[in-house]
């Protein structure tokens, strides 16, 4: 477990003097950690941005003398590429796929923070609206919490989380917007308002209304 966002930063000037030129951004619970929602977190997830980045991240993570570790089926509908784990200390990373074609966007990154700056590596950590996106993908009960700790911060911008939703949609695989609907329904049944409801109903609806579509003609 980690307890201090200092630790973090140690571990990623540590990872800087190991990898060429590569950007992290950072989702999960070591953004919650660095927002006050979050005292502690097991695991620090991070997406690269190409399949050049990821190889010269796991490539300079073995140097360090992290190993790897085959992951759980709480992750069962997200692509996480590889879990590399040293004491405990313990990277979840993506290889810009998150969740059958969700992945890491030029909005997303637009909305992101950029927290380091090293010689190396450059830390972003992905804004609270794509944390949340993100956390709704797992089947693990800690990611609802997080879920309505990040949306009890500030207002989240809601509007932004349509959009995201929608271009995702059009780009990639849609099956997974089945999977943040119940997840958003859980969120609701937990009290959370959710503005855009609606709008996360259509989008599932149309994926059904295709699925059906596409079983009659076979």
């Amino acid at each position: 477990m980690i307890s201090d966002f200092e630790e973090l930063r140690k571990l990623f000037e540590e990872i800087d003097g190991a990898i060429s030129k590569t950007n992290f951004y950072v989702i999960g619970g070591a953004v919650l950690l660095r927002r006050g929602l979050k005292e502690v977190t097991k695991d620090i997830d991070v997406i690269v941005d190409s399949r050049e980045e990821f190889l010269l991240t796991q490539k300079g993570l073995r140097k360090l003398g992290f190993t790897t570790k085959i992951p759980t089926r709480a992750y069962q509908h997200v692509e996480l590429s590889q879990i590399f784990v040293r004491g405990v200390a313990r990277i979840d990373l993506f290889d810009k796929v998150v969740c059958e074609g969700f992945s890491l966007s030029e909005a997303m990154k637009m909305r992101s923070e950029r927290i380091l700056e090293l010689k190396h590596l450059s830390v972003y950590l992905c804004s609270d609206e794509d944390v949340f996106l993100f956390k709704t993908f797992t089947e693990r009960e800690g990611d609802i919490t997080d879920c309505l700790a990040l949306a009890s911060r500030r207002p989240l911008d809601w509007k932004a989380i349509l959009r995201e939703l929608q271009s995702q949609v059009k780009k990639g695989s849609p099956v997974w917007i089945t999977w943040v609907g119940e997840r958003f329904d859980v969120l609701q049944d937990r009290g959370l308002a959710i503005p855009i409801m609606k709008e996360v109903d259509r989008l599932r609806e149309r994926y059904y209304d295709q699925l059906e579509k596409s079983l009659e003609k076979q």
